[in-house]
């Protein structure tokens, strides 16, 4: 057992607690408040005048298939060889050895999710994993999360370089529209023969991806900038009766009042750095406040390694500085990416029963000057500043 004690304690799902303790027992938050009773024999972890809260969430990330320093050898997150490539898994692209995944702990960061890249327009099978292990199967924290799938300049830009479809945003749309509908006839097909005791159909990775979106087992996850390729995603979201998640959502706030209606929650950013294409252009951090103030349920992320991943709290941090409230912009990085990825029972706060992925910061986490001394997931110490060198 891990008694983590005298922080000051921000579980982020209820007011802060000074001077607090937390129990850890077998990778499980065990207790937490300020009278908890140490038992003997317990490993005890001094957090006087230091911040302990959840560990960091990146909701879209190509962590681990997109390596940092390798170059060509280490992008596997676009398979360009079809614009439709349903049938691809991103845990068959991570190497959980290379050195972003340092990043990710020294910056405070315990679970994201890997996602395939916007080159085609269906990318393939996202997953959400833990940020330390040696293999990826053992970090696996849900290993579907979504069907990642693009609208915009990527897929029509790569498919005018390998001269083939689409070549039009109205080219985009009706490719993913064919292939959803394939799998609804996928689907037909499969509750025929069983009812009248036939051969099923052969096997096919592609619609059988595609049928886990259309039984609301996963949602897609919309590469979507411009306001126009967002309001594309959800008509088709709603004509297939589907679960939509917003990537990237950079004019999301455009359309706020519009997307609140629509309940789709976003996934907005990277927001750091300048815009590289022309549906970035109008890139902002006002753009949390205004989706907060809409009623969207939203979170932050950095789209590693687009903006390097331990950047995700400077990225709330200057989310802040345009009106987010403090409290939601922590929430904006730990509990709602947790809740998005159906995942709030397990990870995102500092709550008895929780996976204990926990970190402790030398001073308030919204301030630039902070930093992580030590990050746990699991209960396990999988980063400490005293006895490894950050990377940054």
């Amino acid at each position: 057992m891990i008694a983590i004690k005298d922080g000051e304690i921000i579980p982020v799902t209820k007011k802060r607690v000074e001077r607090g303790t937390i129990l850890i027992k077998n990778g499980k938050i065990e207790a937490i408040g300020k009278e908890i009773s140490i038992p003997k024999g317990c490993e005890i972890i001094d957090a006087t005048d230091r911040v302990v809260m959840p560990g960091l969430i990146d909701a879209h990330t190509h962590l681990g298939i997109g390596e940092v320093g390798i170059g060509e050898e280490g992008r596997d997150y676009n398979e360009i060889s079809s614009p439709v490539t349903a049938q691809l898994r991103a845990i068959d692209g991570i190497n959980p050895l290379e050195k972003g995944f340092l990043y990710a702990r020294a910056g405070g960061i315990t679970t994201v999710v890997s996602t395939p890249g916007s080159a085609n327009v269906i990318g393939g099978i996202a997953c959400a994993i833990k940020t330390c292990g040696n293999v990826v199967d053992e970090m696996v924290i849900k290993e579907r999360v979504g069907l990642k799938v693009a609208f915009g300049e990527n897929p029509k830009r790569v498919a005018a370089e390998k001269k083939r479809d689409p070549l039009t945003r109205m080219g985009v749309a009706a490719l993913l529209r064919d292939a959803l509908v394939q799998a609804q006839n996928y689907i037909e097909i499969q509750k025929w023969a069983k009812k009248k005791k036939e051969k099923p159909p052969e096997r096919n990775l592609k619609l059988e991806n595609l049928t886990y979106v259309l039984r609301k087992e996963i949602p897609l996850r919309a590469h979507a900038h411009r306001s126009d390729d967002i309001a594309t995603a959800v008509r088709i979201a709603e004509e297939f009766d589907i679960d939509l998640i917003i990537e990237h959502g950079t004019e999301a706030y455009k359309i706020a009042d519009w997307l609140s209606k629509k309940k789709v929650p976003v996934i907005t950013g990277p927001a750091l750095g300048t815009p590289t294409k022309i549906e970035t252009q109008n890139v902002t951090f006002k753009s949390p406040k205004i989706l907060k103030d809409a009623g969207i349920k939203f979170t932050i992320t950095t789209d590693h390694n687009v903006v390097p991943i331990n950047s995700l709290i400077l990225c709330a941090i200057m989310a802040t500085k345009e009106g987010l409230d403090p409290e939601d912009a922590l929430r904006a990085i730990t509990q709602n990416p947790a809740e998005i990825l159906g995942l709030g029972d397990r990870i995102g706060s500092i709550e008895v029963g929780k996976e204990a992925d926990i970190i402790i910061l030398s001073s308030d986490p919204l301030d630039a000057r902070s930093k992580v001394e030590l990050t746990f997931i699991n209960g396990k110490v999988v980063f400490d500043i005293k006895k490894e060198k950050t990377p940054f």
